[in-house]
């Protein structure tokens, strides 16, 4: 009677051991496809953002086009449309797309 206490409880063992293996699978799946995508595109937009310069037209996140005319720490002005008096400053977090003038010029050639 002992004999079958002590393999039942060896079968529970491995089960919970197989569960463990079975979530740090699990973990290691979601890091690579979820996790470490996420974080380069972080880094991708922090470098993009730290580039920003005078001159550079940019895409808004609210969808507006327009071209930075001023840089300080966090914010940049922006001007929008072919009005020189529409110039708003904003966060630079709030930029989705940067395009240099030299881009825009090696595009056209």
């Amino acid at each position: 009677m002992n004999s079958i206490l002590l393999t039942e409880s060896a079968g529970g063992t491995g089960g919970i051991l197989m569960m463990v293996v079975y979530i740090a699978i699990f973990g290691v799946i979601i890091y690579f496809l979820m996790i470490k995508p996420q974080k380069k595109e972080q880094k991708r937009m922090e470098s993009l953002l730290s580039t920003i310069a005078p001159g550079d037209s940019v895409l808004t996140t609210s969808g507006f086009y327009g071209v930075v005319i001023d840089v300080s720490d966090d914010t940049v002005i922006v001007e929008f449309g072919n009005n020189k008096n529409c110039r708003i400053p904003m966060q630079k977090s709030a930029i989705t797309q940067v395009e240099k003038p030299e881009d825009a010029a090696a595009a056209e050639e």
